[in-house]
């Protein structure tokens, strides 16, 4: 059920592969092995009407949001969000000079939330096919 929301200024879409960042994240997440494949999913906003510090033009922001079931420790809550501000932090280099970023966990109470995910059978199928074409089968 992880959820990675890129929430950004419309502005960085001038200094920076906003489709680029999205992929870096996934992966970065991926890495970490606490957001699981067939679960994770990954996305960015514009938002158009914003103001930022002293509202110079080229101040902007990125914000990520990271929504993630209830179960995790503290140790992983902070490992998932350090390689993604590191993630983010790499891809955009001298890019980030004028935006400012930050990254937050957020826990979704199962109480209120109803999921269906039909990526989990489909995945596994996929890669169970997968296997059995690398064996020759």
């Amino acid at each position: 059920m992880p959820h990675l929301i890129l929430e950004h200024s419309a502005n960085v879409s001038d200094v920076a592969d906003i489709a680029g960042l999205v992929v870096v994240l996934h992966h970065a997440a991926l890495a970490t092995g606490i957001a699981p494949l067939d679960a994770l999913r990954t996305r960015a906003a514009q938002r158009d009407i914003y103001a930022v510090g002293d509202e110079y033009p080229k101040n902007g922001f990125i914000a990520v949001t990271a929504r993630l079931a209830p179960g995790r420790s503290d140790s992983d809550k902070q490992i998932l969000t350090e390689a993604l501000m590191a993630a983010l932090s790499d891809a955009l280099g001298d890019a980030q000079d004028n935006l400012m970023l930050s990254v937050e966990y957020q826990e979704i109470d199962p109480l209120f939330r109803i999921n269906k995910n039909n990526l989990r059978s489909v995945i596994a199928e996929r890669n169970i096919r997968h296997e059995g074409t690398r064996r020759g089968c």
